[in-house]
């Protein structure tokens, strides 16, 4: 990358999937396409990709903190659990296509917005959070699972974090975002090293596309604190269909 109109255009693609995925989850699926399209080979756009999404987490997180959510110690077990299972699923990602996977997770994302769709409304008295005990553990255990996926492609993540939290844990959406990329964050770090070691990672358009994702994490993050769960679970259904679309078909 040498000219100044690919280095802004990929700043610009960053920060687009820096918002998409601090307000729902989805922005890899814009930027994977446009660093294999700079040439990159997939694992490798793969790799690279995580460096602007380890930027964005860390200043996603601090942008949710600056508005007064905090989200400790919970997401911390549960971003534990996830770097467990992304380093995993990291080094799957080094010499395995994901194809099927792709498949699968576009039945999922069906499925999300079935069920956000065709929920009931809570009502004010079962907004009480479940962090403890049994539901504690069963989160815990599913975000193994989600960091196996998470460090294997991640494209699509944030949308299962933000069911299991809202579902299972009864977690409104703008903590659940909050939840979501600092365990995003936690578990990245992880996957990053795995990919490093393996020499696959383009450090100069990876940090490229983390300005990016770094701004739009962080304006997206204090935006959607001060619009609430209604706007955030409209974005999440446009998203979800999209990006079902997306890996169904094309």
């Amino acid at each position: 990358m040498s000219s100044f109109v690919e280095v802004a255009g990929l700043v610009f693609v960053g920060f687009v999937a820096g918002a998409i995925n601090t307000l729902a989850g989805g922005g890899s699926l814009l930027t994977l396409p446009i660093l294999i399209f700079l040439g990159l080979p997939p694992n490798i756009a793969n790799a690279t990709n995580r460096i602007a999404i380890l930027f964005q987490n860390i200043f996603t997180t601090a942008g949710f903190k600056s508005k007064g959510i905090v989200t400790f110690p919970f997401s911390i077990y549960l971003g534990v659990s996830a770097l467990l299972g992304s380093i995993l699923g990291a080094q799957i990602a080094v010499d395995i296509k994901g194809d099927i996977f792709n498949k699968i997770l576009a039945i999922i994302m069906v499925l999300v917005v079935g069920l956000m769709v065709f929920k009931p409304n809570s009502k004010q008295f079962n907004l009480i959070e479940r962090t403890s005990g049994k539901h504690l553990w069963i989160s815990t255990i599913l975000f193994f699972f989600v960091g196996v996926y998470g460090g294997f492609i991640q494209a699509g993540v944030g949308f299962i974090m933000l069911l299991i939290l809202s579902s299972l844990n009864n977690i409104s959406l703008v903590k659940s975002n909050a939840i979501k990329v600092t365990v995003v964050l936690i578990y990245t770090i992880s996957a990053v090293i795995v990919f490093a070691y393996n020499d696959v990672i383009n450090w100069k358009i990876g940090l490229i596309l983390a300005l990016g994702n770094a701004s739009g994490g962080w304006l997206a993050s204090r935006w959607s604190v001060n619009k609430g769960d209604g706007l955030i679970k409209k974005f999440l259904i446009v998203m979800v269909v999209l990006m079902a679309i997306k890996l169904w078909f094309f």
